[in-house]
């Protein structure tokens, strides 16, 4: 059988780099992975075209999407066309894009007599690939949303399949975890669907997304047999809402000074097996799912961290090279150890900055935020952040918050001041942008974006953005211990 989602498995658990071609009827599909991730697709569906998509967001207007013929010229793309002319924004051609590229792939998933073709590229023509979509997550919305096939069922018949991997076992809904509690590596897929309660439907689709997520394997492919993370101990108690919240944050708050060892509340030569019960019993109690996500956005930011640092304090623990590492790490002297991590932040910092003066902002947001996790007392750290973040409209929130610690950290600095007001600006806030400009020019009078944004009024007002700051001026913040006579 040839199908995206066999096509997906593959490139992403291989890291592949390269192009996927997909033929179907009358439509062609390109696809183009990085390690692993989609960062850019093309398609000739008329549904599927970048102003079709735009026009459907509500990012370009009737009138402009019916005579968007007009703008194609040779060698250019649409999207920056569109900008050139001022019909759309940066901010929405990458969130079309971004929504092109998921439906490009889910509407692929209904096609089960396709042609695939993979071609390895260690570089692409393309440049500006600035978006990245996680391929587990377009496996798992492509193949609950797709409609039931017979192929399907003729590909998993009469196959025993047996548990492989637990990376995703917690993004399952209850259905289909209920179907990987009885996969044992002993009975073929039609004994399991007789010994279940799901329709023939429901258990293929899932079965095939157990399979897809490499969750499960054919037993006959298997070199190792991995029990089922599901351990025989009584559920968790029941708990108030307000309690699990209070548990959660509590729990959140006291991570800075815990180890791994202490995450999961396991002794250092425990066995594998007990990491692994401690790791299901931390998850039935603080999985994200378990938590509505009407919560406010610091509150949910605070339970996936909580998930995240438990799931790497497993990962660690439960590898035996990996835990031999992290033992000497722990073992090192204090001193050395600090020296290590402020050298690393440093060097994840640079990696962003030069992300960043490429136009590369998601790829710049990772390695950003790991210099944070690293060290949390760098202003520039914080400044760069919020400036990578406002360049991608669902980060902006976000980037205020940083802007605001930057100028924590180091109050006697106008950089951050002004970064902050650009902000303020760009969103229509006025008032709070002129108090930031202000703010600037009382610790710098000779600020020269201050006095554009302050002076300027109607002329200049709009015109100045985050280029116009000197990111050679970001890269000596931090070098004050104290206030600035």
């Amino acid at each position: 059988m040839e199908h995206i989602g066999l096509c997906l498995k593959k490139i992403y658990f291989k890291k592949n780099r390269g192009r996927l071609s997909f033929h179907y009827q009358n439509f062609q599909k390109y696809l183009f992975f990085q390690d692993g991730f989609l960062v850019y697709a093309k398609t000739n569906h008329p549904l599927e075209l970048l102003g079709e998509v735009l026009f459907r967001l509500g990012k370009l207007s009737k009138q402009d999407y019916e005579r968007i013929d007009e703008f194609i010229e040779p060698k250019k793309s649409i999207g920056s066309v569109l900008i050139e002319n001022g019909l759309i924004t940066k901010e929405s051609l990458e969130e079309g894009l971004i929504y092109q590229m998921r439906e490009i792939v889910l509407n692929m998933f209904s096609a089960f007599s396709a042609e695939f073709r993979f071609q390895d590229k260690a570089e692409f023509d393309e440049e500006g690939f600035h978006a990245k979509l996680k391929v587990p997550t377009l496996i798992e919305e492509g193949i609950r949303g797709m409609k039931h096939d017979p192929e399907l069922e003729t590909y998993l018949a009469k196959k025993i399949f047996a548990p492989k991997s637990i990376d995703f076992y917690l993004r399952l809904n209850e259905g289909e975890r209920g179907l990987y509690e009885l996969i044992k590596g002993e009975a073929t897929s039609e004994e399991i669907l007789a010994s279940s309660n799901s329709s023939p439907e429901f258990f293929w689709k899932s079965l095939y997304l157990l399979y897809c997520l490499d969750l499960v394997d054919f037993k006959a492919d298997k070199t190792k047999e991995t029990p089922s993370p599901i351990t025989k101990e009584g559920p968790e108690p029941e708990m108030v809402e307000e309690e699990k919240l209070a548990e959660v944050i509590t729990f959140h708050d006291n991570l800075e000074s815990f180890n791994y060892y202490q995450i999961l509340d396991v002794a250092e030569d425990t066995s594998e097996e007990d990491v692994k019960k401690s790791y299901f019993r931390l998850a039935r109690k603080f999985h994200p799912d378990l938590y509505s996500r009407e919560l406010p956005p610091e509150t949910i930011q605070k339970i996936d961290k909580v998930f995240d640092q438990i799931t790497k304090a497993y990962q660690t623990l439960s590898d035996e090279k990996r835990k031999g590492e992290y033992d000497k790490q722990l073992s090192a002297p204090p001193g050395d150890e600090k020296k290590d991590l402020a050298k690393e932040a440093e060097k994840r910092f640079r990696q962003g900055k030069t992300l960043f003066d490429q136009g590369r902002y998601e790829e710049a947001l990772v390695f950003l935020e790991q210099s944070i996790r690293l060290s949390q007392n760098r202003a520039r750290y914080f400044m760069l952040l919020a400036m990578t973040q406002t360049k991608l409209s669902i980060y902006r929130k976000e980037a205020e918050k940083n802007f605001i610690k930057a100028t924590k950290l180091e109050p006697w600095n106008a950089e951050a001041f002004v970064g902050l007001g650009i902000l303020y600006r760009k969103e229509g806030l006025h008032i709070k942008a002129k108090k930031q400009f202000e703010r600037a020019l009382q610790i710098d009078p000779d600020h020269k974006i201050a006095i554009k944004e302050l002076r300027g009024e109607g002329k200049t007002r709009g015109k100045t953005s985050f280029k116009d700051m000197n990111l050679k001026d970001l890269l000596k913040m931090d070098v004050f211990s104290k206030k600035k006579k």
